[in-house]
């Protein structure tokens, strides 16, 4: 399922408390979808490897109380009467077998012993796909059973958006927009490959180091070989941003890029910098002079911006002839 879609579903079944476990390949963003699902619901996250536990780990260690042996449950568990929150079991089927099966009681019954999970604590679980090629166990039949399982699979669509409201580099959206196919790939022989994650990896360098010619060569560690070569030759053929606050000035006249990959540029550019002075006012001009379909993207990405998009008077006519698409 897309991510939108990951979200309303763990949103409703937080309601409930029911325990869920996102698989997905590394690097599409399931921990993070968790984390910000926790953080809207102004839930504490306990992040608990089960990795790096060993099978009795999660019993704690015996105590004398009044000549008998009592068990004293690991500090790493939330305590009795500590606020709800959510534990987060990521990478669970990257333990053994006797880890996981050390798990059972705790996402079912919500007890391990005679621990007792606090009231309002939930359990979500995540982990990667044996074919992403990744260290997993085979999950057992017993542990499965015990959650309702949700497939994340990328979406452009909804990269975007979340690119947009993150504020990477226009120079990613905009490539990914031109080569959708490479915003998620599947690892090959390389320890690098394109992921959601390592395009947020890249704007990040990017922001850090400046000029192309500081990052060029740092591209291929980040998403691999393959996509370094064709981001690295868009990045070439690219407007500066010298070009797109030229078109910015003079939204009515100034030339427009030629080709599709500088439109997709500019309305990426546009979208992230739509708080600048001057830039709302220039999007709504140039919705008459680009063509509808980037129209209507790029009016969806400045109404999400802010209020103030839908007052332009340029806006209001494109609204007139476009508005049914931009509704859906």
């Amino acid at each position: 399922m897309k991510p939108t879609r990951l979200r309303q579903v763990l949103t409703t079944l937080l309601r409930q408390r029911w325990p869920a476990f996102v698989w997905g390949a590394p690097g599409v963003g399931k921990s993070s979808i968790v984390r910000d699902i926790a953080a809207a619901a102004d839930l504490s996250v306990i992040d608990l490897r089960a990795s790096l536990l060993d099978p009795t780990d999660l019993r704690g260690i015996p105590a004398i109380s009044n000549g008998q042996a009592v068990w004293c449950p690991p500090a790493f568990l939330p305590a009795a009467g500590q606020p709800p929150g959510l534990l987060f079991l990521d990478e669970i089927n990257a333990a053994p077998p006797l880890v996981q099966a050390s798990l059972y009681q705790l996402v079912l019954d919500r007890r391990i012993g005679e621990y007792q999970l606090p009231e309002g604590w939930w359990i979500v679980a995540a982990g990667n796909r044996q074919q992403d090629r990744a260290v997993t166990f085979r999950m057992s039949s017993a542990l499965a059973n015990r959650f309702i399982h949700l497939q994340l699979d990328p979406d452009v669509d909804d990269w975007r958006e979340w690119a947009i409201g993150r504020g990477l580099d226009p120079r990613v959206v905009s490539f990914i927009a031109v080569r959708p196919a490479l915003l998620a790939q599947a690892p090959g022989d390389s320890p690098a490959y394109p992921t959601p994650r390592s395009w947020e990896m890249l704007s990040d360098v990017i922001r850090a180091f400046g000029a192309p010619r500081a990052w060029a060569d740092l591209v291929p560690g980040i998403i691999g070989e393959a996509a370094a070569v064709e981001f690295n030759g868009f990045i070439r053929r690219s407007l500066s941003e010298r070009d797109i606050l030229r078109i910015v000035a003079d939204p009515a006249t100034a030339a427009l890029p030629d080709k599709l990959d500088g439109i997709y540029l500019l309305t990426s550019w546009l979208a992230l910098n739509a708080g600048r002075d001057g830039v709302a006012a220039a999007a709504a001009a140039l919705l008459a002079r680009i063509p509808p379909e980037f129209g209507v993207v790029l009016a969806r990405d400045m109404l999400r911006a802010g209020p103030g998009f839908a007052r332009q008077p340029g806006y209001k006519a494109f609204l007139k002839e476009h508005g049914h698409l931009i509704a859906r």
